[in-house]
């Protein structure tokens, strides 16, 4: 099986790759090459019995969409994993915890002059599912290491929500849990392209006036908790299909 692995920001994968204050995660990798394509690097390694390919995006819905289709679409890829950080909607999350996107949505997809609801356009819908079987593989990864993993709507958008105001409007409109700024788009290509796909969230900041202090201060150290669980997935994984 060939599986994706993506963030959105090079700290968000950085875990996978660099050495530092952690281990780089791709030592447990037989790394073979990086590609480019597409004006992306594409970092295809084994694990296991997995064949894997790692890659950043860059910030935003458009640079996600094309990762996340080019995973598919041209290497191949029959799975996706997203790991990253997002801003707190629900007041109960706090700095550090662990969200899995249930379901997906973007929060600033707006053509309710048409009389369409906020998130919606025709032909599409406003949430889209994460997969049932990923979910239920992070489930036992939580309970296994004592994690309070909690699944949540992810609001997704193209800008960084640091206004208490907007976040109350993310959070009544939507009933979101996390914003983010990739999830829902990857969501879509996935959904697509009928892929599997599973958007893990750490809570790098609450999304309001201190979102930009806290979102430095956390990312490196979020990123690596959310890279840690996604690896620890891919070992459930790979159990699973060599049976």
């Amino acid at each position: 099986m060939k599986i994706a692995i993506m963030g959105a920001m090079v700290e968000e994968v950085d875990p996978f790759l660099s050495a530092g204050e952690h281990e780089p995660l791709l030592r447990y990798f037989s790394k073979h090459e990086d590609l480019e394509y597409a004006g992306n690097t594409y970092h295809l390694a084994r694990y296991k019995d997995l064949e894997i390919v790692l890659a950043y995006s860059k910030i935003g819905k458009v640079y996600s969409a094309l990762t996340a289709a080019t995973m598919l679409e041209h290497f191949g890829c029959e799975m996706l994993l997203f790991t990253g950080v997002a801003g707190a909607v629900d007041p109960e999350l706090k700095i550090g915890d662990l969200v899995a996107a249930t379901k997906l949505c973007q929060h600033d997809l707006d053509i309710t002059a048409f009389g369409h609801p906020h998130g919606y356009v025709p032909e599409g819908k406003i949430y889209i599912e994460a997969d049932r079987e990923l979910l239920h593989i992070a489930k036992e990864v939580a309970d296994e290491k004592g994690i309070d993993l909690k699944g949540g709507i992810i609001a997704t958008g193209d800008q960084f929500i640091a206004d208490p105001e907007r976040k109350e409007w993310i959070a009544r409109t939507f009933d979101a849990d996390a914003i983010e700024m990739e999830g829902a788009s990857v969501a879509v290509v996935c959904d697509a392209m009928k892929v599997p796909f599973f958007v893990l969230r750490a809570i790098s900041d609450a999304a309001d006036m201190d979102a930009a202090f806290d979102f430095d201060e956390f990312l490196k150290h979020s990123s690596q908790v959310s890279s840690s669980f996604i690896m620890a997935m891919l070992e459930k994984i790979n159990n699973s299909v060599s049976r």
